[in-house]
């Protein structure tokens, strides 16, 4: 099992010293000295019939735990009510060669990057497991069946059970080849399964990040410099020393401080009774007006990365008989996940560990490594399920460097550290800022013969990962727009350009929901809007002439507009507006209808989603996460933006950064639709399509054309 001696005398230790452990939460590997079965590293089964299947990839109420489940247990002919899951470690995953693979959930593609491996794991071990119920009888595998966990000898009818075999099972070799099952064959994959996390959410046994208690442990609250580039200057940490409950104050780097206290809170209240004087360096004066001309200065620059390009766009243009040109934008958004950034960290010297939610725990355990100056064979990280994710705990750990930074001022002590919810709002990881102004060049027949979109903003990847730009040019900006893959751009314009003239505020930029996405499908989709209304065109007609080359495209267009109605009229005083979008793997479309009031009071009745993501292996889930993406891309459709003023964000709470609110939530309607072939992802498509499908329809209601977001800065009377 390879399991850590120095992680179980730690536990063993705790234990003994407290009567119990206090986790609250599933140890991975903590049956090991009880002897259940590994019969691979993905699957163990229990004598008393469980099975235990390892998910490498993050749960955060996406439902990927259960979806990689699924394929793991169709695989292996399990009975599913017996199912269980654990999360491997990463620094098992180091020790082991990196068995279980990729750890990252992000990018929708937990099951889609994963699903050929996880599901070899369980073919893998259900052929051991038949193979060593084979030998047991001394009788050829091939005369052997299994259902549900129960293997049948077929000439005698003699039984045995997973459970009874695992232990012979686990000595055997594994095949080298296994053959898996066609998915036209799935009964446990493509089904709409309950989830296996839900009970312990619903009746309060699930534990968090933010729950976790330990023996002796103290708690640690932190304030970073507010002003993006700045620094501590100085701090006084004797005016709170003596407050109650305050073990220490902690510098943290060159830009915060903490403290430690017995409690959170004490911790935060003497946090905001400490004297700290800060150097808010070069950006003191920076504010969203300053950004915005900044990047309007790229809309026209000579300068710029071509994303997508065919034929002569600026020829088309010259040459058009009517030239339609809109400039659009899009605000900075945070994450605002419901559990703010938190990890319990404990160094002693020559070893740390983290227990901390993360989308990915190898990049924790990175993390964990560097800030700790061990090696990552001497630090482990133990992740347990998110509050919320949305990107935020993916390709940044600063938390986590923190609560190592803290605890090795505190050796030997388990110290937790819970970012309050205005530092979680100061100090995200941003979703980038942009502008794009589009030309398009209509002919006499109202075609379109030509297009330019130049995007002017941001490059997360240069923000996060500047070694992965391609010859200074950042291939993420262009999710949605290219000419192939994940991402391809679905209509066939004869003369395109699609470029990116980076311009990089101070504000660091993080992978949020969809991404580039979502400003893209916006840009793209509205114009297609406004370019069908120029030509005079039905906006649905407009599109579909473009998407003869796009069959996957088009017919989740006709999908949506074929449920919705769009050939027939709407309910008085409601109007539709359309959009369709590709992203990671998966083709989405959609239609959304709205009124709003004379005096510009909107109202989203209804939105109808179709999804093709090739393969679908919980169509209930599908639905799930199509409801949440429109309840988290209208959030940021309608109230979403993070304004800088003196360097700093202005928002700071909910208060200023709401939801979306119950009653603001449409009706969703979900159309799945499977085409097979290739597997796509469901977690964060169809975000993109949700706020230009709303904002055509607010043009069919008022006549006003809304080209930047959130709503609520924008006059929808009638116009």
């Amino acid at each position: 099992m390879n399991v850590q001696v120095s992680r179980r005398a730690f536990l063993a230790g705790s234990a003994a010293a407290t009567g119990g452990f206090t986790f609250g939460f599933h140890i991975p590997f903590a049956e090991a000295a009880s002897g259940p079965a590994e019969v691979n590293a993905w699957v163990v089964v229990k004598p008393d019939e469980t099975v235990v299947i390892r998910i490498a990839r993050s749960e955060m109420g996406q439902g990927t735990l259960t979806g990689l489940a699924q394929l793991v247990a169709e695989e292996l002919e399990c009975d599913w009510v017996r199912v269980t899951t654990e999360y491997p470690t990463p620094g098992q995953n180091l020790a082991r060669k990196r068995v279980w693979g990729n750890f990252s959930t992000g990018g929708s593609r937990g099951i889609r990057e994963s699903h050929d491996y996880v599901r070899k794991g369980g073919a893998t071990a259900r052929v051991m497991l038949v193979q060593a119920a084979a030998d047991g009888w001394a009788v050829p595998a091939t005369e052997c069946t299994v259902s549900k966990g129960v293997v049948t000898h077929t000439p005698t009818g003699r039984t045995t059970t997973y459970g009874a075999v695992a232990d012979a099972a686990a000595r055997l070799t594994p095949p080298a080849e296994v053959p898996l099952k066609d998915p036209k064959d799935w009964t446990v994959a493509g089904k709409p399964l309950k989830r296996l996390d839900t009970a312990e959410k619903l009746n309060g046994k699930q534990v968090y990040g933010i729950d976790l208690t330990m023996p002796g442990m103290l708690n640690a609250a932190i304030r970073d410099c507010p002003v993006f580039g700045g620094k501590v200057k100085s701090f006084n940490a004797a005016a709170v020393q003596a407050m109650p409950g305050v073990k220490k104050v902690v510098p943290v780097g060159e830009t915060a401080v903490a403290v430690v206290a017995d409690t959170w809170w004490r911790a935060k209240t003497a946090l905001d009774a400490l004297p700290i004087e800060w150097d808010e360096g070069p950006n003191a004066k920076l504010s969203s007006a300053d950004v915005a001309e900044t990047l309007r200065a790229g809309l026209d620059a000579k300068e710029a990365f071509v994303g997508n390009q065919a034929g002569d766009a600026a020829a088309a243009i010259k040459g058009a008989a009517r030239v339609v040109e809109a400039t659009y934008a899009y605000p900075h958004q945070n994450h605002a996940t419901m559990e703010p950034m938190n990890a319990v960290a404990l160094f002693t010297g020559d070893r740390c560990e983290v227990w901390t939610p993360t989308q990915n725990g190898e990049a924790a355990l990175a993390a964990a490594s560097e800030a700790a100056g061990l090696p990552a064979t001497q630090c482990e990280v133990h992740k347990v399920h998110l509050g919320g994710g949305f990107g935020r705990r993916g390709a940044v750990h600063d938390w986590v460097r923190q609560a190592v930074a803290i605890a090795k001022a505190m050796p030997g002590t388990p110290v937790k550290l819970i970012w309050s919810r205005e530092e979680d709002m100061l100090h995200g990881r941003f979703h980038p800022v942009t502008q794009a102004k589009m030309t398009g060049a209509l002919d006499a027949q109202g075609n379109l013969v030509g297009l330019h979109m130049r995007i002017s903003g941001q490059s997360i990847v240069a923000g996060i990962f500047p070694q992965n730009l391609q010859n200074g040019k950042d291939m993420a900006t262009f999710q949605g727009l290219l000419p192939s893959g994940d991402g391809t751009f679905g209509y066939g314009v004869p003369n395109l350009l699609i470029d990116h003239a980076m311009r990089n505020p101070p504000v660091p930029p993080g992978f949020w929901r969809g991404v580039n996405h979502n400003q893209n499908a916006i840009y793209v989709e509205c114009f297609m809007d406004e370019l069908a209304h120029a030509a005079g065109q039905d906006p649905l007609e407009f599109r579909r002439k473009l998407m003869a080359n796009h069959p996957k495209h088009l017919a989740v267009l006709n999908a949506v507009a074929e449920k919705a109605g769009w050939s027939t009229p709407a309910p008085a005083g409601v109007f539709r507006g359309i959009a369709q979008h590709m992203g990671f793997g998966s083709y989405v479309a959609a239609v959304a209808e709205v009124s709003v009031s004379k005096d510009g009071q909107l109202k989203i009745h209804r939105i109808v989603a179709a999804t093709d993501p090739g393969h679908a292996v919980n169509p209930q889930q599908i639905a799930a996460q199509v409801e949440g993406s429109f309840a988290y891309g209208l959030s940021a459709c309608l109230h979403g933006e993070c304004t800088l003023k003196n360097g700093r964000m202005e928002q700071e709470n909910f208060d200023s950064y709401p939801p979306l609110r119950m009653n603001e939530m449409p009706a969703v309607e979900t159309i799945v639709m499977p085409s097979g072939g290739f597997w796509g992802g469901v977690g964060e498509p169809t975000i993109a399509v949700a706020a230009p499908a709303v904002l055509n329809a607010i043009f069919a209601a008022t006549g006003k054309r809304i080209r930047s977001v959130p709503l609520k800065n924008a006059d929808l009377r009638h116009a």
